[in-house]
């Protein structure tokens, strides 16, 4: 089923509260709908856009001038298979319509005593965003677990199962960004029996559990603490915590070269002091990730502000917009100025995480 209705402001769907009216609005209540309105947008020789929970979009202030679809399905099943991981657990698929709510699926898992998603509790959206951008937190991201991909294959019109390995995923990255080929239908995770979260990879985590990393816990210790630590950070909406008015994290934390790596340590100790501990670990794919937050914070960017944008106050990877009246070019122009001055000051250049819906950075 769906429902069109036309001049709805995307404002009112976006997490940032950005966005002008779209010419023609569509809510797809399941996978036939979604793929229905998809292709008969794209037989009227319509632009699309695919919208989900909106929380990691920063749309223009002149809209849409097309159709946008709404994603709206939410069916969702677990089916045992009889299959055991690795670590001898059973392993138990769980297939997602991408409409489903993330955080909520995510509480589920832990309830159902299923791991293997909960170091991503509390990242907003709907479950059809996370294969695009490899969705991921705290040292676990959906590569890991996802298993296959039902797709709408807009070149071909018709539909197609991409395997895991087909995704193409990296950091933050996958077949799908940057490329509107393929709509996310369903998403289908294997994730293992257990009463013990996987083992803990991130710092922060194990700080703030007391525990060494590679420690497995318990699932719902493990939620509860990564909840905590992005409530923190305002990165659990939150009506009342004008902190969460963002896209989530802004930038990707860069990866360099081993050698631009050493140029960017040398420059950071010649700025701040050759006692400067600045944050970096390997990628797995023989580079070095560094922190956005760190370079962003060390740029001297803190509390800074643009118009109807600022920074976070609680972190600066996250930027935010006022109520009222807030402007996607005042957001984008903050943007520009960290990127610019990150830069300027250390050699990198940050990449936005957000989309970028009629406006560029």
């Amino acid at each position: 089923m769906t429902d069109t209705r036309d001049s709805v402001l995307l404002s009112d769907h976006t997490t940032l509260g950005l966005g002008g009216p779209a010419r023609t609005f569509v809510s797809a209540d399941s996978t036939d709908g979604l793929i229905g309105a998809v292709a008969g947008a794209d037989a009227a020789g319509e632009p699309v856009l695919v919208l989900g929970g909106g929380s990691n979009l920063v749309v223009s202030d002149a809209g849409f001038p097309g159709t946008v679809v709404r994603v709206a399905s939410q069916g969702v099943s677990f089916e045992e298979t009889g299959e055991l991981g690795a670590d001898g657990e059973e392993v138990v698929v769980l297939r997602a319509e991408a409409g489903a709510e993330w955080d909520p699926l995510v509480r589920r898992t832990v309830e159902e005593g299923l791991n293997g998603l909960e170091f991503l509790s509390g990242i907003p959206g709907l479950v059809g965003s996370t294969p695009i951008q490899n969705v991921g937190a705290y040292g676990q991201d959906v590569s890991q677990t996802i298993r296959e991909v039902l797709v709408y294959d807009r070149r071909t019109g018709r539909r197609r199962t991409l395997t895991g390995a087909e995704c193409g995923f990296t950091y933050r990255d996958s077949v799908f960004k940057g490329d509107d080929r393929y709509v996310v239908c369903e998403v289908a995770f294997a994730l293992h029996r257990g009463k013990l979260s996987r083992p803990v990879a991130y710092a922060e985590v194990a700080r703030a559990l007391g525990v060494e990393a590679g420690t497995r816990v318990p699932l719902d210790q493990a939620r509860e603490t990564v909840l905590s630590l992005r409530r923190r950070k305002g990165m659990v909406l939150d009506p009342q915590d004008p902190d969460t008015r963002s896209a989530g994290s802004f930038f990707t934390n860069p990866v360099v070269t081993a050698e631009e790596y050493e140029a960017v340590r040398a420059r950071a100790e010649e700025l701040l002091g050759a006692d400067t501990a600045m944050p970096a670990h390997p990628d797995g794919g023989g580079g070095v990730k560094l922190s956005a937050a760190w370079l962003i914070d060390k740029a001297g960017f803190k509390g800074h502000a643009h118009g109807t944008a600022r920074i976070s106050s609680k972190h600066v990877l996250a930027l935010t917009t006022v109520p009222g009246a807030p402007s996607a070019e005042d957001l984008l122009e903050l943007a520009r100025r960290i990127r610019d001055g990150v830069e300027e000051r250390f050699g990198v250049r940050l990449v936005n995480e957000p989309v970028m819906v009629g406006i560029s950075l």
